[in-house]
């Protein structure tokens, strides 16, 4: 579909005073760039082989799944991801979630939307929906990354955003300076549903990263407590196995 000529010029006088930058290196690039050259050929993308619950990569082909979903059972139905979060993408996604580099989840949407638009089709996907902030925090950092991601990836994949079907209801402690048995108590009850959902049977949770699933099971539980049925993930980045 054509821009309308209102549209293409105001974005060409953002691309003016707000240039658009390579998400990982932070340079100046070309508007329709997306990363620059030098960036392109190092990012770490995940590749196959994948566990075939949470997607995240693994090390030995003849693996089904990762040691943590051996090891335990996730609400959430299959999960993906779009990059391996080490090195360049864990400085960026610092950058996008801390220092309010909104505009990096355009590229973060283009490479999930080649990578995963045709597995978001054929699982029947109805809606997205990104993982909430607490009120708090939001009204902090002014804005929730994974609602910014949720709202470009949308675009793209042509399917609605949710964004207030799901609330966070506890302020939880960041989830990187705990164990795996603190990450469960701290999300306990973290997550509730504020409306009833019978009518979605097929949910996209979104996210920034997935670590051990422990944020994204909670939020399942409450959306599967309201009647979804299935829940599926893609995060911008994911772990490794460990």
């Amino acid at each position: 579909m054509q821009q309308k000529p209102w549209k293409q010029l105001t974005e060409a006088v953002l691309d003016i005073f707000y240039p658009r930058r390579c998400p990982f290196c932070d340079r100046v690039i070309q508007p329709d760039a997306g990363v620059c050259e030098d960036c392109r050929k190092r990012i770490p993308y995940v590749r196959e082989p994948v566990c075939k619950k949470c997607g995240k990569p693994l090390s030995d082909e003849r693996t089904e799944y990762c040691i943590d979903c051996n090891r335990r059972k996730h609400l959430f139905t299959a999960g993906r991801a779009v990059f391996s979060y080490q090195g360049m993408v864990r400085e960026s996604l610092y950058r996008f979630k801390y220092a309010n580099r909104r505009e990096y989840a355009m590229f973060y949407a283009e490479e999930a939307a080649v990578a995963y638009g045709g597995w978001i089709a054929r699982m029947g996907v109805q809606a997205i929906v990104p993982i909430p902030l607490h009120k708090k925090r939001k009204q902090k950092r002014g804005y929730n990354q994974a609602e910014v991601f949720a709202k470009a990836l949308a675009k793209r994949v042509h399917i609605p955003v949710q964004s207030r079907i799901l609330r966070r209801v506890v302020n939880t402690r960041p989830q990187k300076a705990l164990g795996n048995s603190e990450r469960k108590k701290n999300m306990k009850n973290a997550f509730i549903s504020a409306e009833n959902m019978v009518h979605l049977d097929r949910i996209l949770l979104v996210d920034d990263i997935y670590t051990t699933g422990t944020t994204v099971d909670a939020a399942a539980e409450a959306l599967r407590d309201a009647g979804v049925k299935e829940i599926y993930v893609l995060c911008v980045s994911i772990g490794g196995d460990a």
